[in-house]
Parts: C-alpha cells; structure tokens; sequence
C-alpha cells in the first residue's frame, strides 16, 4: 500500500505541475478566492519559502540521499506501523516529486498561493503532511520506526 501512496502523490503532483505549466504560466496568477487563495506560477529554485534560491547543486544529491534512505525504510519496515509507512511515504513521493523538477527543469514549479503564506505544490504538501503525521506518531504516540 504504501508504494501505492508514493505513486499517487506523484501522479498528482506531476500532472497539476504540467497543467499549471499549460494553462497557469501565461497567466501568471489567477485568483480562486480573490485576496484569499490564488493560483500563481512561481518557478522556486531554492527550498521551502524560496530560501537557498539557486543551490540546485546541493538540492539534487541531497534529495537523492534522503529518497534512498526512506526508499530503504519503507522496503525494509515489514511490521511498522501503516501510519508511519504512509507519512514515510507522503514525504518519499513528495521529494521525488520536487526533484524530477529539479532535474528536468532547473526549478520547482509551485503554484498554490494563499497569499499569506509562500505559494507551494502538492509535493510540498505531500511532504509536510507526512512529516507532521511522522511527528506526531513519533512524539506523541511513541511510535518507533522499526
């Protein structure tokens, strides 16, 4: 199931980014919910909130460790917890998902703008949600990463 995750969050996050390039980069931004949510076209060469603009460099290799690792952990993790294999697996199909940008275009493609918060994508999302949920079972529930 969980390499089932890791590829719906690809598809996902692949086929939004290829409509947004379509449809959304001539535009530029759009508003949804005007002053509220908008989608905007943003090519990120940096990280999170467009920090580290222009260290592709960096990015890739670091990626490609990180995806190895969580790729190994989800193979291996035969009695874990479902929850901690899913979050593992929103944050693995997330990371592909950034880097097959990184790699193809030079750039993320980021397009979800609520206008008070730095514009992100469904990998970004992906990610955080995973991450967040890893937390949690973690920290709060104790649950350990067998």
């Amino acid at each position: 199931m969980t390499w089932i995750v890791v590829l719906a969050v690809l598809v996902a996050d692949r086929v939004t980014k290829l409509i947004c390039q379509q449809y959304l980069m001539p535009l530029r931004s759009v508003p949804v919910i005007k002053g509220i949510f908008h989608l905007t076209y943003v090519e990120n060469t940096g990280v999170a909130f467009g920090m580290l603009q222009g260290r592709n460099w960096f990015f890739i290799p670091a990626v490609i460790v990180v995806s190895a690792l969580l790729s190994y952990l989800l193979w291996s993790m035969k009695d874990a917890n479902r929850y901690i294999k899913v979050s593992l697996a929103l944050i693995l199909g997330g990371a592909i998902g950034n880097l097959i940008d990184r790699i193809w275009l030079g750039y993320v493609v980021d397009f979800l703008d609520f206008r008070v918060w730095p514009v992100f994508n469904v990998a970004d999302s992906c990610v955080v949600v995973g991450a967040i949920l890893l937390g949690y079972l973690v920290i709060v529930k104790g649950e350990g990463i067998k």
